[in-house]
């Protein structure tokens, strides 16, 4: 009996999992399809929730204010990541392990690639919503920095900073998931955005951080290594350094 029990409480917590998970995407893309027509000043939190046919109370217990319902998924995209950092195995390559963490991030964009149009479409109009977004953007970067930090001494280059090597290799990762993401974006979503992810990362560890591609890793491709050598002044955040660096890369 007390199996069965378990069993039991095991299901109906997947079910209440389950129900909550669609409950606040439907408020989600309320939200976005109301932005959308009638504009985001125009929009209430009452109009949200009438949409999705909850109560305005139900639209509080899962988001603060309207515009977190613009980035419904990023707190559990972010966990995932984590997870991915956690779980790789020892000895394994520390950037490989960062784009498998990066990659995460662009299959939630790449998971419902018309609300990810939408959204940027939106964010686009609208510049306090942008900038909150490169904030939710930053705890990604902030995550594969630390994580950087604490497997230096397996980053394949020798005679740097580590700090500073940390810092600018995981800028410069998410500069190039944000490159390839605003590209598919303004395609309307269309096309193999993990490939190109695959091949974006792959070129930041050949020619910034200097790393020969092996084989099976991520970016791995028949094009010859490089090397692109940017300078710039020890004072400039690692957020520029990764700019120039995406600059010289498309380049």
């Amino acid at each position: 009996m007390a199996v069965r029990d378990q069993v039991g409480d095991a299901r109906r917590t997947s079910n209440g999992e389950d129900r909550q998970r669609r409950t606040r995407q439907q408020i989600a893309a309320s939200a976005l399809a109301l932005f959308a027509e009638q504009g985001y000043a125009d929009t209430t939190v009452d109009q949200i929730a009438a949409s999705a046919g909850v109560a305005r109370r139900t639209f509080f217990r899962y988001f603060p204010g309207k515009d977190d319902a613009i980035f419904p998924d990023h707190d559990e995209t972010l966990a995932r990541v984590a997870a991915v950092l956690d779980g790789a195995e020892p000895g394994e390559e520390p950037l490989s392990v960062v784009y498998r963490g990066i990659r995460e991030v662009l299959r939630m964009y790449a998971a419902d690639p018309k609300a990810s149009v939408a959204r940027y479409r939106l964010l686009r109009e609208v510049p306090a919503l942008r900038e909150r977004e490169i904030a939710v953007v930053s705890r990604y970067e902030r995550l594969f920095t630390r994580y950087l930090l604490d497997h230096a001494d397996r980053v394949p280059v020798d005679d740097v900073d580590t700090p500073l090597l940390a810092e600018v290799a995981a800028a410069a990762i998410v500069a190039a998931h944000n490159h390839v993401l605003r590209r598919w974006l303004r395609a309307g979503g269309d096309g193999d955005v993990e490939a190109r992810l695959e091949w974006a990362v792959g070129t930041v560890r050949r020619r910034f951080v200097g790393q020969a591609e092996r084989s099976g890793s991520a970016g791995a491709d028949s094009a010859e290594s490089g090397a692109v050598v940017v300078v710039a002044r020890t004072d400039l955040a690692a957020s520029v350094v990764a700019e120039r660096v995406r600059r010289a890369l498309d380049g």
